[in-house]
């Protein structure tokens, strides 16, 4: 069987949660018989909530859409296969993490939200890859509505591949399959796809400056202070 490569994120996204990611990329890149890495939360309820906010009311977050934006984009070339393994809460880019991935097994419990526009932001570097998956009205409802679906949800609309409150079989089934297939063949498929989809240059560097701009706002500085200083949301003013 082909070997399974683990990780266990961290709950916020900052450069160095980026930096571990893509490093658990590397290895499995490296690894001749590995052929699945699996993203999971730390078992505490959460996948992942998205952008570390402490940190973003800390710098300007000038090029953060740049970095995250790469490493989704990495999840669709890599010649090996990317499963979010979805335990609790997903948010933000938690839900991007998600949707590049290229097979989600959620647990029951798990939930899945895009509350940036209760901040002041949106969903920028998130959205190609979203609506690559599930379409442009469900993303564009989850973006607007900023509530959450759940996993049974997620599941009919195809944000979720399986709710499984035990995926091991699921990814042990996948990985028996994955053997017959050479990494080769796993790279040309996804670089295919990329062609009959929309993750282009000018997607990118539209995602990229409208997070930029949207981070620079003084409306939502003062939200990312609010909440370094105070742990206040800007719904609780």
């Amino acid at each position: 069987m082909a070997t399974t490569l683990r990780l266990k994120i961290r709950g916020t996204i900052d450069a160095a949660a980026i930096a571990e990611i893509h490093g658990a990329l590397d290895e499995a890149e490296a690894t001749p018989d590995c052929r699945i890495l699996v993203l999971e939360g730390g078992g505490d309820g959460v996948f992942c909530t998205g952008l570390n906010l402490e940190g973003a009311a800390a710098d300007d977050a000038s090029d953060g859409g740049a970095t995250f934006y790469g490493l989704l984009e990495r999840f669709t070339t890599t010649p090996r296969a990317v499963v979010a393994q979805v335990d609790g809460r997903a948010a933000g880019g938690g839900v991007g993490l998600a949707a590049a991935s290229d097979f989600v097994y959620a647990s029951e419990r798990s939930a899945f939200s895009l509350p940036e526009a209760l901040w002041g932001l949106l969903p920028c570097c998130v959205l190609p890859f979203l609506i690559r998956r599930v379409g442009f009205q469900k993303a564009y409802t989850m973006t607007f509505s900023t509530q959450p679906v759940s996993a049974s949800e997620g599941e009919r609309f195809n944000l979720v591949d399986a709710v499984a409150d035990d995926p091991r079989a699921l990814i042990n089934r996948l990985a028996y399959r994955l053997t017959k297939l050479d990494e080769s063949i796993i790279a040309d498929m996804k670089q295919y796809f990329r062609k009959m989809w929309i993750l282009s240059d000018e997607v990118e560097e539209t995602a990229v400056k409208e997070f930029s701009r949207l981070m620079s706002t003084p409306a939502v500085r003062q939200r990312l202070a609010d909440y370094a200083t105070e742990k206040r949301f800007p719904w609780e003013r």
